[in-house]
């Protein structure tokens, strides 16, 4: 595919090991893996991260079942420490967790063909088992919390038992929710008990506290679909792409920190989310302590605003320095025009070592604008070094890029556009109006994809748009950009196995910061016939006055698609004359005795 062939982006540390490499040098110190991360997690760290680990791979079985194997593990671990030459020892964690699973008896019964997974070699195998991990899975029941006063009485007479079952839960729903997420989320449920527990009304305490369990799932729900995020550029586009992500929102965040301090880290993060992003939680949990300690150590260098995260017990810490302020940006930094515009010497930086030139320039330019969305930030250095690229061949370069401000702008005054005039129009005309804008938009770009989709698409850009456009006008590019990405990389996901039409097939294929561009640059599919008329399309009955709003309003946005997909050319002119008689037929029909009489004769 074309995407695979471009480089996104030049990164100073690219990773040319593979990952059984950089697994083996993390742990050449150590004989025995699993013994090494059993002392830095010490056993209630490891027996709850196990817990996690099974439970996201074998999301069918019950808490009882997998507390077998976690106790196998244990006690594979507790044998490893006393002696780390004995048998299955050198074995390394994935092979551990995955031999243990192989063994389940019946697995087939169970899980059908993950069962297959088996007869794979490492790390096929693994791969193999994560492509049968199901998000938030039907086949689990809804929670049920219990009774407030039965929760108390758990937590007191065996508090590792209830926190093991809370992180069961969680983590069966949410395969792909990494470890130390979901630990975060079980201290936040463990310290609402310790504070409601003493209450005399237990129940009002803790609705109060944690606002029901919902609140914990929605967090988990929207942590996770992050996260998987994260695994795919990843996946998809490789470290280079996800780096380069890092470097500009870690530079934003932190810019007050040295550029080899910040290649670091990045560096680092992108190791860990490798460990994180196989199912492989231990060690995930283990590195990511460390990499938090790390930079906790060294506050001064990165920012005075995680102060106060750093004085948090180590599961706390992850979610607080995520959500801590941007530090303030250093007084006087000089403008980048006079380093890669105006000196005419800039080819001789750049050619030598491409990777360390536009590093260094996405850390300069990012610290200068903690407004901009970091996929901005990536189209601007990808632009800059297409520049650099041509320029560099010519015989006199310094003329060439002269004109590269005028040229990069064109990107900043894009995004800002679009952000502006959604907002304008969120702000403006309310959530249904907006929400029809974009179902109108999308159905015209891709007719083909079904109409329920289309609708959970709108209704998940209208959510963008609620949650961003409130925020303070700096804010709002780098959250609506961030959404959409993801919102785009899902499309794109279900693209790969039910192609949609050209368009979309282009834009999915380009550079991760260039899909939300070309996805709002996208016209009205010109290659598609639209379907027969279909009546049934636009059947109306009495559940049209008396069905709840909700259900009327997704029946409504379902008629607005399906008259799309009929006339896709169809004007904005044309639509509102349309809606308006159907508001009007509504307002009349809705009101007569015979409600489906009147529809069927209007």
């Amino acid at each position: 595919m074309k995407w695979l062939t471009l480089i996104s982006f030049i990164f100073l540390l690219s990773s040319a090991t593979s990952r059984n490499l950089q697994r083996t040098a993390r742990d050449a110190d150590h004989k025995s893996p699993i013994a090494h991360r059993f002392n830095d997690l010490k056993e209630e760290t490891f027996k709850a991260v196990a817990m996690i680990t099974f439970a996201q791979y074998l999301q069918k079985c019950s808490y009882d079942g997998l507390s077998k194997l976690v106790k196998d593990v244990v006690d594979l671990a507790q044998k490893c420490v006393a002696n780390e030459d004995a048998p299955e020892c050198t074995k390394s964690l994935p092979t551990i967790f995955l031999d243990e699973i192989c063994q389940v008896d019946k697995l087939r019964d169970s899980y059908g063909d993950m069962a297959d997974c088996c007869g794979k070699a490492d790390p096929e195998r693994n791969q193999c088992f994560l492509s049968f991990k199901v998000h938030q899975p039907d086949f689990i029941p809804p929670y049920q919390r219990p009774a407030a006063d039965v929760i108390c009485n758990e937590y007191k007479d065996d508090r590792v038992q209830l926190l093991g079952t809370f992180v069961y839960t969680v983590a069966r729903r949410n395969p792909f929710l990494h470890a130390p997420a979901i630990l975060g989320l079980a201290s936040e449920y463990e310290k609402a008990l310790k504070s409601c527990c003493p209450e005399s009304d237990i129940g009002a305490c803790l609705d109060a506290k944690v606002q029901q369990i919902s609140v914990i799932k929605e967090k988990a729900q929207k942590i996770g679909v992050k996260q998987k995020h994260s695994c795919r550029i990843l996946e998809k586009y490789g470290d280079r792409t996800f780096q380069a992500h890092k470097l500009a929102r870690m530079s934003q965040k932190y810019p007050k920190a040295p550029f080899a301090e910040l290649v670091k880290m990045v560096h680092d993060v992108k190791d860990v989310y490798h460990e994180c992003c196989d199912g492989d939680m231990i060690e995930c949990m283990d590195d990511w302590s460390e990499l938090v300690t790390s930079l906790c150590s060294k506050q001064d260098v990165f920012s005075s605003k995680i102060k106060p995260c750093c004085e948090l017990p180590v599961v706390e810490r992850t979610k607080c320095i995520i959500k801590a302020d941007f530090d303030d940006k250093p007084d006087n930094l000089p403008s980048l025009v006079e380093k890669y515009i105006q000196d005419k010497e800039v080819c001789k930086s750049y050619e030598p070592n491409h990777d360390a030139f536009l590093s260094e320039f996405v850390y300069e330019y990012s610290r200068r604008h903690p407004e901009f969305s970091t996929e901005l930030i990536m189209r601007i250095t990808k632009g800059y070094e297409t520049l650099l690229e041509k320029c560099c061949k010519t015989d006199n370069p310094a003329e060439c890029y002269g004109n590269a401000v005028e040229d990069l702008n064109k990107h900043v005054k894009e995004t800002e556009d679009v952000v502006t005039t959604n907002c304008e129009l969120f702000n403006t005309h309310g959530e249904a109006d907006f929400l029809k804008g974009i179902l109108v938009r999308y159905t015209k770009k891709m007719p083909q994809v079904s109409t329920e989709t289309l609708l959970e698409i709108g209704k998940k850009m209208t959510a963008v748009g609620k949650e961003c456009c409130s925020l303070p006008e700096e804010k709002r590019m780098s959250c609506s950009e961030h959404y959409l990405s993801m919102i785009i990389e899902d499309m794109c996901k279900r693209q790969e196995k039910t192609p949609i039409n050209d368009q979309v097939s282009q834009c999915c294929n380009e550079l991760y910061s260039s899909r939300r561009p070309c996805f709002t640059a996208m016209g009205i599919d010109s290659k598609y016939v639209p379907p027969a008329f279909d009546p049934m399309m636009f059947n109306f009955d009495e559940k049209m006055c008396s069905a709840p709003e909700a259900e009327r309003e997704a029946g409504q946005m379902k008629l607005l698609i399906n008259l799309i997909k009929r006339k896709p050319q169809m004007t904005e002119e044309q639509l509102k004359t349309i809606a308006g008689g159907f508001t009007a037929m509504m307002e009349k029909c809705c009101k007569q005795s015979d409600i489906e009489g009147c529809l069927g004769e209007e």
